[in-house]
């Protein structure tokens, strides 16, 4: 699949198969794909935004979601053959056996290492429950422009971002609450700066990659994608 090619009603896009055996199959998901259909009625998207009708067209084989990244999100995405395949993989997930590694672009420098041990709301409760994510910052930069006049310029990080734990939006909700929120993050985010790199900078979307994942042995790894060099040569991150 190209870069900021979205297919629409009717018009199926070849995904990126990164790896396939006879257990599973893992691919790097484009941002604006929807894993599988909302489960709210009213926000049902056409079957070829969903990765699971449309891998299934691609591979003629039926698939079993292991693990979900949210729609904005892109990178590395596993899906089973089987459901059997499907419960051993989620069971390496839940009890914590599995890497997985993020990289994001937030709102201010952050410093080259913080653990935030903050407790989140379940999605479906408000019960509270441990959350950890370690993060490493890996560049950043400042930009001389002025977002809600509070300071005379922008400055930005880019991040590695490692989930100990893995509850709704974890790595989003961290950040947030840590002061520094992902750019184009439209639940936890900031919208001034999201406007800013949408309208200013041409960077339009949630910058959040799932970079990769080590799970049962083995270590799936996300080509950058166009959209993501691209980011990074506007931005020129530095150490």
């Amino acid at each position: 699949m190209q870069d900021d090619e979205l297919p629409g009603p009717g018009r199926i896009v070849k995904l990126d198969v990164l790896f396939q055996d006879e257990n599973i199959v893992v691919i790097n998901k484009q941002s604006g794909l929807h894993v599988h259909q909302p489960e709210i009625a009213r926000r049902r998207v056409p079957r070829e935004m969903t990765v699971l009708w449309t891998l299934r067209q691609q591979i003629d084989r039926f698939l079993y979601p292991i693990h979900r990244i949210d729609v904005g999100t892109e990178g590395v995405l596993v899906m089973a053959l089987s459901s059997e395949v499907a419960g051993q993989y989620q069971r390496e997930l839940q009890e914590g056996n599995a890497k997985k590694v993020y990289k994001a672009i937030c709102r201010g420098w952050l410093p080259e290492s913080l653990r935030i041990e903050v407790p989140l709301e379940r999605d479906s409760t408000s019960t509270l429950v441990d959350a950890v994510t370690e993060i490493r910052l890996l560049g950043k930069v400042e930009k001389p422009y002025s977002i809600g006049k509070r300071y005379p310029t922008a400055r930005y990080s880019l991040i590695e971002a490692r989930p100990l734990t893995g509850r709704w939006h974890q790595i989003r909700r961290h950040l947030a609450r840590s002061a520094h929120p992902i750019i184009g993050d439209r639940e936890h985010g900031d919208t001034h700066h999201s406007r800013y790199f949408r309208e200013e900078l041409g960077l339009p979307g949630l910058w959040l990659r799932a970079d990769s994942l080590e799970i049962m042995g083995k270590t799936f790894t996300a080509p950058e994608s166009k959209r993501w060099q691209r980011m990074l040569d506007v931005l020129k991150f530095h150490p």
